[in-house]
């Protein structure tokens, strides 16, 4: 077992994925000799062929297109989409092809496709390249969305996600390429997929989270100890489906919740939440279930991401109005 970086995870399950089957191909923007913009492909070329690892052209649509046609003939595509907020160019493939082909031939296709994306905030990139939209594919039927949380997870559950007969978006986030650390496993390894964990344990709290603001919600958890109040950290790992028997064992044991996500608060992921825990576990809750997330607004300019940005101390704030509430 090594430390390595959130993206050498990602590298790691990568070159391991080709090694272990043929019909794995790798396939998008520069992620060729290049080694894509964040390098997460660099070497696998050289290594494999570029028959197995090649560039597209700068055409979202088209990638989707060759996934969904290599899909369909025997090979197992993972698809770069360079940044998350071009989901829109290939929302047809995703929502409206991949997702849709078991129920569309009635079981007797796989479509075992991963769509690797990055996503979030915290290093000033250019607009559109920041975007959380996982709410919008978390919603479509036949999609399963994974955003792992650190670079052991990161690692196993890309893994399981290429594993996958069924189409998995996989997305990662990009503040956490490079400035996160953690033990990663050597070899290979799967983590199951629909089953979150627990980050931290807790019994004053629960703080369900998931993807980029995990991390957050374990400041504000360390923050949270030096003032007595022990919350617990749920990292959901897969955003759909949701592991709600996992969440509900935490609120039945803390009574109180925050959920935490760094996109938008309109719907999405945070809303999901609080909706299946207020329907199922109503009955075990002490107090209104608090939420934390960014402001229903375009995401901003590089010059306002930090104030945009919801902080640990936004997640603490929150978790003392709600302890506090009688």
């Amino acid at each position: 077992m090594a430390k390595k970086t959130y993206i050498a995870a990602i590298q790691d399950a990568l070159d391991l994925a080709l090694e272990k089957d043929e019909n794995t191909l790798i396939f998008g923007e520069d992620v060729g000799e290049n080694g894509g913009v964040f390098r997460a492909t660099d070497g696998l070329q050289a290594k494999y062929s570029d028959e197995r690892v090649f560039n597209t052209p700068l055409a979202e649509s088209g990638i989707g297109g060759l996934a969904i046609g290599l899909a369909t003939t025997g090979y197992r595509p993972i698809m770069e989409i360079q940044f998350f907020g071009f989901l829109f160019e290939v929302m047809d493939s995703i929502a409206g092809q991949m997702s849709r082909a078991r129920f569309r031939f009635n079981g007797t296709r796989n479509m075992p496709i991963v769509v690797r994306s990055p996503y979030g905030g915290g290093t000033k990139t250019p607009e559109m390249h920041a975007d959380n939209l996982e709410g919008i594919v978390a919603q479509v039927p036949g999609l399963r969305v994974v955003m792992p949380a650190n670079p052991a997870d990161a690692k196993g559950l890309l893994l399981s996600s290429i594993e996958s007969d069924d189409p998995v978006v996989f997305l990662e986030n990009l503040h956490l390429y490079r400035s996160m650390k953690g033990e990663v496993a050597d070899g290979y390894y799967t983590t199951p997929l629909d089953k979150a964990a627990i980050a931290r344990e807790g019994s004053d709290l629960t703080i369900v989270s998931y993807g980029g603001a995990v991390p957050v919600s374990l400041k504000a958890a360390d923050e949270l100890a030096k003032e007595g109040i022990e919350a617990e950290v749920v990292d959901l790992r897969t955003v759909s489906p949701i592991d709600i028997e996992t969440i509900g064992e935490s609120v039945k044991k803390t009574g109180r919740v925050v959920v935490v996500q760094e996109a938008q608060r309109m719907a999405g992921v945070a809303a999901t939440v609080m909706a299946e825990i207020s329907e199922r576990f109503i009955l075990s809750l002490k107090a209104p279930i608090g939420r934390v997330a960014a402001p229903d607004t375009v995401y901003p300019f590089a010059q306002a991401e930090n104030d945009w940005m919801m902080k640990a101390d936004d997640v603490v704030a929150k978790a003392k109005e709600v302890v506090n509430y009688d």
